[in-house]
């Protein structure tokens, strides 16, 4: 299928039964990361244990995207401003990358609905299907459960498939000297 092909996620969900949300294949993830960008990482955190900074350096030095932060009790992290909210960032972001609770989610995707976004993306290990139901309803694409980064680097050559740089280029064993 050819990127002008791949249906958005409402006709994909359409044919789900129940009308239910479905989560999106690789393909359409991919088609998602292209299409973006700007990414608003909801969540954002300035400690450099956090997911949240990993991704945000990564997507800022390994990607085009331009990258906001969100999180209202923060004013800077890596040198850029951090808004107290989605409504409050310069432009409408294409992908809203959630780094909270799953609790906090639902009202993260109605947020995002209001202002316009096109996507939202639930990181690794965050699932709310009432969210991603919001979503779908609202005419937002939404993926759960999927880390953006590893994403991202998955399709761009930057990691393996599991996620990791395995730092192998061929799949011939290595010949060790001596």
């Amino acid at each position: 299928m050819s990127e002008q092909t791949v249906p958005n996620d409402a006709e994909t969900t359409a044919e789900h039964p129940h009308g239910r949300w479905a989560a999106p294949s690789p393909s359409r993830r991919l088609q998602l990361l292209r299409s973006a960008k700007s990414v608003a990482i909801v969540g954002m955190s300035d400690k450099p244990a956090r997911a949240s900074y990993f991704v945000a350096t990564y997507l800022m030095s390994s990607s085009s995207y331009t990258v906001y932060f969100v999180n209202p009790r923060l004013k800077e992290v890596l040198g850029q401003p951090v808004y107290a909210s989605l409504k409050d960032l310069p432009e409408v972001p294409d992908i809203v990358d959630i780094f909270r609770r799953a609790e906090d989610v639902p009202a993260i995707a109605e947020e995002a609905a209001e202002i316009g976004a096109k996507t939202i993306w639930a990181q690794l290990g965050i699932q709310s299907e009432e969210a991603m139901q919001l979503a779908q309803d609202a005419g937002l694409n939404a993926v759960q459960d999927r880390c953006i980064k590893i994403e991202h680097g998955r399709f761009h050559g930057n990691l393996h498939l599991s996620g990791f740089n395995t730092g192998v280029i061929s799949a011939k064993r290595q010949i060790l000297d001596g």
